[in-house]
Formats: C-alpha cells, sequence, structure tokens
C-alpha cells in the first residue's frame, strides 16, 4: 500500500509512504502449520535453516513434523551461525546451490532467518557476494526479481527479520556488521508462534527485547518520511523511508508492552503471558522498523559487535568473544537518543511516555532526552544489562575507533533525525561508556 498527496512534492521531498509487510500468523501453536502453508506456496523440496542448538529442540521437530506429513522433501541446514558472518552466509549459499530447493522455512532467531534469505538470495540471483551488499560496503545492487517463497519461524522474541527485508551480518575483513536490504529478501509468511520463547534464557530474553525496543524507539524518532528526497521512480522508495504514520502505530503500542511486560518476561521464564506479549512486541517493531528504519543506535552497535575483544554473556553458546546484537544496540542507546532529541523533544518525551516513564511536568524542550536516557537506564538495569561499553571491555580510548567502524553504516545514519559526523559519533561513544 502506498498512502500519498503528492509523491514528489514543490521542495523535492518525499510525501508518500509505502507499507510493506509478510503475511504474519501469530499464536501459540501455529507452528504446527507450517507444512500446509509451505504447500500451498507451491513448495515440493523445502530447504529447513536452523542453528545447532534450535535443531536439538522440540520446534524443530515440530517444523520436519509439519512437513513430512504434507508431503514435503525436506533437506536441512543446521550450521547457521549466532551472529554471521560473510563466510557463514557463504557456506549457506553453497549450500543451497547445491541442493536447489523450490522454497525455505527457517526456524530460529535473526541469524538463521537472515542466513536463510542470503542463501535463497545468492542461489536464486547468483553473483559476487558484495554486489548486494548495502553501499558503500558492497555494490547496494538492486535484486533483480523475486526469489523462492521462505517461510520464517523465529524463536526468539527480537530481531523482527521474519517480517523485514533485511540480512545482517559480519564482513570480517572489516571488523564490522553490515547487511543487504531489499523489499525481495522479506520472507513470505511468519509463523510467531509463542511456545519457542518458553524455554529461553533470561540473558536471550533480555537482548532479544531490548533489541526490540531500541527498533521501536529508532522508528518512531527517525528522520520524518516527508524530508527524505522522493525517489525519481515510485518503486525506488527505500524500506527505510523514515518515521510515517503506519510505522509510528506499531511502534508506539510496542514501546506500550514493553514497558509493562519485558522484565517480567526475563525474570520469570514461567510468566507466559510477558513472553507471548514480548513476542507480539517483536512483530509490531518490526513491521514498524521494516518500514521505516532504524538509526543511529543501531549503526554504532555494528561497530560494537564487529570489533568486541574479549566478552562473551552468559546463556549464549560457544565461548568466543561475542556482544549479542540487541545488548550492542541497547548500550549506546541512552546516550544517542540524549543526542537526537533536539531534533523533536515532544516526539522523545511521547515515546518515554509510550514506554511507562513518568513525564508530568516535564519541560519538552529541556528534559526530553534526559528523561528518555534515564528511563532506559533503569530498563537496562532491571534486566541485567553491562554497565555502557565499559561493561563489553571497551574504553574511553575506544570511541574514535567505534566512530570510524560505524560511520560506513550511511544508510542508518542518514536516517537519523540529525546529522551525525565522525566527531558526533565518536562523542556519543564517548557518551555511553558508563551510565551509573
Amino acid at each position: 500500500m502506498t498512502c500519498c498527496h503528492d509523491a514528489d512534492g514543490l521542495d523535492g521531498h518525499d510525501t508518500a509512504f509505502t507499507v510493506d509487510a509478510s503475511r504474519v500468523t501469530f499464536g501459540r501453536g501455529c507452528l504446527r502449520e507450517v507444512g500446509d502453508r509451505a504447500r500451498a506456496l507451491g513448495m515440493t523440496r523445502v530447504a529447513v535453516f536452523s542453528d545447532p542448538t534450535v535443531a536439538g529442540l522440540e520446534v524443530f521437530d515440530t517444523v520436519q513434523r509439519s512437513l513430512r506429513e504434507a508431503g514435503l522433501d525436506t533437506v536441512a541446514y543446521t550450521d547457521a551461525r549466532v551472529e554471521p558472518t560473510d563466510q557463514s552466509f557463504a557456506q549457506a549459499v553453497a549450500f543451497a546451490t547445491e541442493t536447489q530447493p523450490d522454497g525455505y522455512v527457517s526456524v530460529g532467531g535473526g541469524s538463521v532467518i537472515d542466513t536463510a534469505k542470503a542463501a535463497d538470495l545468492y542461489a536464486t540471483h547468483q553473483a559476487d557476494f558484495l554486489d548486494y551488499v548495502n553501499a558503500p560496503i558492497g555494490g547496494g545492487n538492486p535484486v533483480p526479481g523475486p526469489l523462492a517463497p521462505h517461510i520464517a519461524c523465529p524463536t526468539t522474541s527480537g530481531t523482527g527479520s521474519e517480517v523485514t527485508g533485511i540480512a545482517i551480518f559480519d564482513l570480517l575483513s572489516l571488523h564490522a556488521k553490515t547487511g543487504i536490504a531489499a523489499p525481495a529478501l522479506r520472507p513470505t509468511e511468519a509463523l510467531v508462534d509463542p511456545d519457542c520463547t518458553d524455554t529461553l534464557p533470561a540473558e536471550v530474553v533480555a537482548c532479544s527485547g531490548l533489541d526490540v525496543l531500541s527498533h521501536a524507539l529508532e522508528s518512531y524518532t527517525a528522520r520524518p518520511h516527508t524530508r527524505r528526497a522522493a525517489p525519481e521512480r515510485p518503486s525506488q522508495r527505500p524500506m527505510s523511508q523514515g518515521a510515517n504514520p503506519w510505522s509510528d502505530l506499531g511502534s508506539r503500542e510496542a514501546l506500550r508492552l514493553l514497558g509493562e511486560y519485558l522484565q517480567r518476561a526475563v525474570t520469570d521464564a514461567a510468566d507466559r503471558e510477558a513472553r507471548e506479549q514480548t513476542m507480539w512486541a517483536a512483530t509490531l517493531a518490526g513491521i514498524a522498523f521494516g518500514n521505516a528504519g532504524v538509526h543511529a543506535p543501531h549503526a554504532m552497535a555494528y561497530a560494537v559487535a564487529g570489533r568486541v575483544r574479549r566478552f562473551h554473556p552468559q546463556g549464549y553458546p560457544g565461548d568466543e568473544p561475542l556482544v549479542p546484537h540487541g545488548m550492542a544496540v541497547i548500550l549506546n542507546a541512552p546516550a544517542a537518543f540524549r543526542v537526537t532529541s533536539g531534533s523533536d523533544p515532544h516526539r522523545h518525551l511521547q515515546a518515554a511516555h509510550h514506554l511507562g516513564a513518568d513525564i508530568a511536568g516535564a519541560d519538552t524542550g529541556r528534559d526530553a532526552g534526559g528523561i528518555l536516557a534515564e528511563h532506559l537506564i533503569g530498563i537496562m538495569r532491571g534486566v541485567g544489562m553491562p554497565n555502557g561499553l565499559t561493561g563489553v571491555g571497551y574504553t574511553a580510548a575506544d570511541a574514535q575507533a567505534l566512530a570510524e567502524g560505524a560511520w560506513p553504516q550511511q544508510r542508518l545514519l542518514s536516517n537519523a533525525p540529525i546529522d551525525f559526523d565522525e566527531s558526533l559519533l565518536a562523542e556519543t561513544f564517548g557518551d555511553a561508556m558508563r551510565y551509573w
């Protein structure tokens, strides 16, 4: 759907926004529908993507059983990497190229879903790896046509990858995260089953839930879509088109739900209502940022995760250095929102209000950034996040290098409500080192 008055305003800015979303089925037990839905999409030979941990769980067996009962042939790829790299994407592409499935089902977190997206893309439209990667790191070439159908079955309540056309990975040669963004990457359908989150470790729920929170906050505070230059052709309007009335709806409700349920979902694994509502918030925020885009906290997070030296969190497999994506994002968020709040103090203050902050008597112009930042810090402490970037091994001496690592994320930085340069990025990283 496209909503518009005059898609090319007199000042050259866009006056329209486009609403895109995957078909979503939400509810406990809906994973059992995957076989019928795959057959309805015309799949006959299905590549089922997962990671080694999820592949050993009942949810993976449920999907496999449903596909077999629908009479479909399956081939399993269970080597998707948590926080994928260009190398792990290449391995998945090789598998898909060799097995030639006519459809994909991904069962796992955002890393698994993104890996299936990349495998589908490169097996369908072969190209040099960097051709489709976001500029300026890669060529940013458009996807030349449709992909094989893909049903995404998220097992965490966080990334929103099941409803976005974005696949994120670590480019090992640059020690930084980047990605591929194209509408064709958006999964055909999403089956969002809250049963998948019942056994998640608290740390995983916290990190994924904070990613959701920042999706909603960044979409809500992104550069308005009417400040973006009108595309040369309507079909070239970017997915990250800036804050718009559609994304605002999902962002506001996601913030409200997270303010009420996130801490409960982390601290009490038996609170099924809280985990279900957190997963619904993830879906809403995913649809929101899939149409509005995120900005500075995510751009900064890619440098934090890509340059980690020693830190490894509890609840995550392996022992290699790792800052989970949601953690990397939220550690930057309070400092970033203090900086961006001057662009629209009222909107930042309302974001804090939707998240549950008391804004009674606040001076919109003077207090907005501080109130939002302090409320975020309170949530971080409540769910056990490290105290800023120092908590994952960085020091103030790293601020400039982190800024240099974040600077290539122009797709995200250009969506921020203010203009960032490397100097302001370095200053913001410095402010994110410690919060309490």
